[in-house]
């Protein structure tokens, strides 16, 4: 028996869900007993967005910089296609110069692809560029098809297909952003959507992509949450309709802290592609770290051999030294004070075994040894892995030399200092403790 096609619901006034968006409150949750399953891809896989969303923070990067951060994620890739594309804009001479000089490199991964808004004439860059695919801005929400595009669902629906046949006349893969879907019709507008595209995929025999954006942070990684809210629904809803894994991405923002989670959820559930931008930078909120969606990668799936988890600490030292970057001192993974730990106690026990406070060999993974920061919690068990972690030598923490700093230190902080003792000043008492016995630092 044919399954149903999915019918358009073209309402004459827009659904905003105001029992769910009341706007002058907080978001609600609503949950039911209807539940999905997992259904993680054999293949999962991550696409970038710092050279589209993530310019819509920053000042735009000059094409030499693109150029050098698209390098650095080939690098973390490392021929393995887990960082598979990234995106661009195509709109001035520096987007297309930055496209120019990364296509110069011709990687297979990250693949180049581009974004447009869904007229004709943004699409007439794709064509002058030569690109083999690209996203095409398609707001599912009646937020923005009645309030901003000012049209009724099927006026939408049909100036999207206009655009996405367009692109498959001129053999360029369409990869449709549902902008806004958690806050979208699911049923009336979304499916219905999905399901067009599907039969033009089978008629020009090319895929046809579905990015989920949740444009305002508004997904929940739970099954049991009620749609448009619920990403495991959104995802399962979409399969179950035709839509491959393969041809399926996330796309989130971090308004509510669940950018990464939500991701995560999105491939448990059935969507090969999750996407992100580097250290989450993007616009408001900011994105999936694409450095989280690594790790999260690794922890799903296993240590990737091919992939150089280490170059994304060479991508945080250009972020912060070259691009301006603050990424703060606690920011998981390549924030400074990432593995640094300041108690005395948790010190001592670093220089037991050093699995006990950190979370993983961060020196074998990401090339950054695990640092102790000097306080007056301190005591001479952190001195001493200060000292050996910065110098090739082994001494024991009750060594007097060891207990004279220790003491300095307890000094500095009975005299009501707040401030960590900084490692400039630490060194000039080791060396002055140590004088000419000291061996070269490591």
């Amino acid at each position: 028996m044919a399954k149903r096609k999915p019918r358009l619901a073209d309402v004459p006034k827009p659904n905003l869900y105001r029992e769910v968006f009341p706007y002058t409150e907080f978001p609600k949750f609503a949950f039911e007993k209807q539940t999905v399953p997992f259904n993680m891809p054999k293949k999962i896989w991550i696409t970038d967005t710092t050279f589209r969303d993530g310019q819509q923070a920053r000042p735009p990067y000059k094409p030499e910089q693109v150029l050098r951060i698209y390098d650095l994620l080939h690098a973390i890739d490392g021929g393995s296609g887990l960082i598979r594309q990234c995106e661009f804009f195509l709109y001035s001479k520096r987007d297309k110069k930055a496209v120019e000089l990364c296509r110069e490199r011709g990687y297979k991964y990250p693949q180049i692809t581009g974004w447009i808004r869904a007229v004709p004439e943004d699409f007439k860059l794709v064509t002058e560029m030569g690109l083999d695919e690209t996203g095409i801005l398609t707001s599912a929400s009646d937020y923005h098809i009645f309030l901003k595009l000012r049209k009724t669902r099927s006026q939408a629906l049909y100036a999207y297909l206009e655009i996405i046949r367009a692109s498959l006349d001129n053999g360029v893969i369409p990869r449709c952003h549902f902008e806004d879907i958690t806050r979208a019709d699911f049923d009336g507008f979304v499916l219905p959507f999905a399901a067009e595209l599907m039969e033009l995929s089978e008629q020009y025999k090319k895929p046809v992509k579905i990015r989920l954006c949740d444009t305002l942070g508004f997904g929940a990684p739970w099954s049991q949450a009620t749609l448009p809210r619920s990403v495991p629904k959104l995802v399962a809803g979409l399969r179950k309709i035709g839509v491959p894994a393969e041809w399926l991405e996330w796309h989130g923002h971090n308004d509510f802290h669940k950018v990464l989670v939500n991701a995560t959820t999105a491939w448990l559930y059935g969507c090969c592609a999750a996407n992100g931008s580097i250290f989450g930078v993007g616009e408001r909120t900011g994105n999936a770290p694409i450095e989280a969606l690594v790790v999260e990668h690794a922890q799903l799936t296993g240590h990737d051999k091919d992939v150089n988890y280490a170059a994304i600490t060479e991508l945080a030292d250009y972020a912060s030294k070259e691009l301006g970057f603050k990424i703060p001192e606690n920011y998981p993974l390549v924030g400074r004070d990432f593995n640094v730990t300041r108690a005395g106690i948790h010190a001592d026990g670093l220089l037991k075994d050093e699995e006990i406070y950190n979370c993983f060999d961060t020196h074998k993974l990401f090339g950054r040894p695990v640092k102790v920061a000097i306080t007056d919690k301190t005591g001479a068990a952190g001195v001493k892995h200060w000292i050996e972690s910065h110098f090739q030598i082994d001494i024991p923490k009750h060594n007097p030399r060891v207990v004279r700093i220790k003491n300095r230190i307890d000094q500095e902080y009975a005299n009501e200092r707040l401030s960590v003792i900084s490692d400039e000043e630490l060194l000039e008492w080791v060396k002055e403790a140590f004088g000419d016995e000291l061996p070269p630092p490591r």
